[in-house]
């Protein structure tokens, strides 16, 4: 009986009950590089998938399979795709640019659950295949298949623990899931997402300088990025084949 009645929540979800409108990426913009970490437990505790115009019917099946594609590490064909599908919502490309998609945050994910955020890894499989049978039931689709509206009701029905069947529940699972894409979107591309640094350039952020001049400090936000790993430094390399940086994975992941 309890059942019946989430899906019911779900699927009467109304516009005027959702999170705030704000952009989601304009929201990561104005928090700057350092406060992206601090969106993902507190100024986005309540916002889930802020759409742009641009970004509320689903990427064409031709751009899906023109997306790169590599062996997975950890998750399975269909967690990755539900997962990017997820990434997707929480930030989407719009008319100013990419989002978590393009940024391969799935990327950085699956190579995470093989390495320092492995002991979540059953979290991963049970939550994602729960809004998958949740998507199947309710829409007859599995979650990638669906329109961005319906995405959007399910993902905040599991945020706001309406949806059974999540490790721990549905807010501590989303809560999780909102800050690793978070951290694959505007990571260091050393560990598997920001692709082509387009995270950093959503922040304007200029990139790692092991030096700076009075220009550089002076230029400040207008600084040209120099589109450069940390590890494209050799102190830092040098780090990383000591050991020092954990699976490539570590613990502070931008």
């Amino acid at each position: 009986m309890k059942k019946k009645n989430n899906d019911k929540s779900a699927q009467n979800e109304s516009p005027d009950n959702r999170p705030s409108s704000a952009s989601r990426r304009d929201l990561l913009k104005s928090a700057g590089l350092v406060g992206a970490a601090a969106v993902s437990t507190v100024a986005g505790s309540n916002v889930i998938a802020a759409d742009s115009p641009g970004s509320r019917t689903n990427p064409s099946a031709d751009s899906m399979a023109s997306a790169q594609r590599e062996a997975l590490e950890a998750l399975t064909a269909e967690e990755a795709e539900t997962l990017e599908a997820i990434c997707d919502c929480l930030i989407p490309s719009d008319e100013h640019g990419p989002g978590a998609k393009e940024a391969r945050a799935v990327h950085y994910i699956d190579r995470s659950l093989a390495s320092h955020n492995r002991d979540v890894r059953e979290n991963y499989s049970v939550g994602l295949n729960a809004i998958n049978e949740f998507a199947r039931k309710t829409r007859g689709k599995s979650f990638p298949a669906l329109l961005r509206d319906q995405q959007d009701s399910i993902l905040l029905a599991v945020q706001t623990n309406k949806i059974s069947g999540f490790i721990p529940n549905g807010s501590g699972f989303f809560n999780m899931l909102r800050s690793h894409t978070i951290d694959g979107t505007f990571c260091d591309p050393y560990y598997g997402g920001n692709q082509n640094f387009v995270g950093w350039d959503m922040l304007r952020y200029p990139g790692i300088r092991l030096g700076v001049s009075e220009a550089d400090v002076f230029a400040g936000g207008d600084l040209p990025p120099n589109h450069q790993s940390a590890y494209d430094h050799s102190t830092y390399t040098k780090l990383a084949d000591n050991g020092s940086v954990d699976d490539r994975g570590g613990k502070d992941y931008a």
